[in-house]
């Protein structure tokens, strides 16, 4: 009995110096982060200052932040050209010029392919699919993968949902009718144009109104309707057509200077991912509740929106698929990448075939 007594009492107190040393541990690994030092951050984004739904979250974002850490961590955001060009976000970020970005991965073609798959793809996923494979599909490890030779780690920013068509001035009843038509489209969309017969131009966004009414161009995409109104397109554009076939569900991003975020202590690391996750909440949320809004009002004032033909889009489905294939040959990290995208795609598409498209067909008529 004495002899149970003494070993128990053993094993409690090894018990309980274990437990000490591990507790005296962690509080040495607290003290060690200094909660009253404060980082003072720039963000540079691809956006006009205050650009509805795309510079305000870089805004909310920042807000968050502050709040969340408790003013320790404040990040003063720039537009376009306030303190870097637009298209120089991602080499100021990857250099260090600046600790954070806001932008599409697409733009960022010219340095790695990967990169526009993390964006959007023409006939690819919707913004819920588009989620679930970064999420829970590992998309986000391959996004880091493609990032870290630029020290840069990505995260989510939202989605604009699926966008229009886009704006034009002569019908589309069949795909010979973009042969010889000058559009404003970027990223993969623009080389499906060019197989098409198109010519994609690159035009600023504050140029594309004057392009469009002088005859510059004979086509136009832009968003959706609340982005679209606010341009004027219904003014000078005849025909809205439907659907934005060339970005079905593009994904907006933050990207972070590698060093910079780990120089961070735990805490405010977590606090930038769980705002970027906030962020991502409201933008789509925000898109999806103006573009409603908007819509009405371009129906209001006698916009005619029509669909793409069904030949229409078969062809450009194909040709989709004939520039990706050529785009990803020859580049094993771009194949990888297109590989799980395609995957996942062609999986939660068998799922949508039971749940969204039902739903749209048969409860949501």
């Amino acid at each position: 009995m004495n002899s149970s007594r003494s070993l128990y009492l053993l094993v409690f107190s090894l018990l309980v110096l274990t437990l000490m040393s591990c507790a005296g541990s962690n509080n040495q690994e607290s003290q060690e982060v200094d909660y009253t030092k404060e980082y003072h951050w720039k963000m540079v984004t691809t956006w006009p200052p205050g650009f509805p739904a795309f510079g305000e979250s870089c805004e909310m974002f920042s807000s968050l932040v502050d709040t969340m850490s408790g003013g320790r961590l404040k990040i003063k955001v720039y537009g376009a050209g306030e303190l870097v060009p637009a298209m120089e976000t991602f080499g100021a970020v990857s250099s260090g010029v600046v600790e954070m970005g806001s932008g599409c991965a697409y733009y960022w073609s010219g340095k790695t392919t990967s990169a526009q798959f993390f964006a959007t793809v023409p006939f690819g996923m919707n913004a819920q699919q588009m989620q679930s494979w970064l999420v829970s599909g590992g998309g986000y490890e391959l996004w880091r993968e493609v990032y870290e030779p630029f020290d840069i780690v990505p995260f989510m920013a939202g989605n604009s949902g699926v966008q229009m068509g886009g704006w034009f001035n002569k019908e589309i009843n069949s795909i010979e009718d973009f042969k010889g038509l000058k559009m404003r489209m970027p990223g993969l969309g623009a080389r499906v144009l060019e197989r098409a017969g198109a010519a994609a131009v690159t035009v600023a966004g504050g140029e594309i109104y004057t392009n469009l009414e002088r005859g510059v161009i004979d086509a136009t995409e832009w968003v959706g309707p609340y982005h679209d109104y606010k341009m004027g397109f219904h003014k000078i554009a005849k025909y809205y057509y439907t659907p934005g076939w060339h970005e079905p569900g593009t994904n907006l991003e933050f990207i972070v200077n590698k060093a910079a975020f780990e120089s961070l202590p735990p805490d405010l690391r977590q606090i930038i991912e769980s705002a970027s996750y906030q962020v991502n909440t409201w933008v789509l949320a925000e898109f999806e509740s103006k573009n409603s809004q908007f819509l009405e009002k371009l129906y209001q004032e006698g916009v005619e929106v029509r669909s793409f033909p069904d030949e229409v889009m078969s062809a450009l489905r194909v040709m989709s698929d004939e520039v990706i294939q050529e785009m990803i040959e020859g580049d094993p990290l771009a194949e990888k990448v297109f590989d799980s995208y395609s995957s996942y795609r062609s999986q939660a598409s068998g799922w949508s075939e039971h749940t969204e498209k039902a739903f749209f067909e048969k409860i949501q008529k």
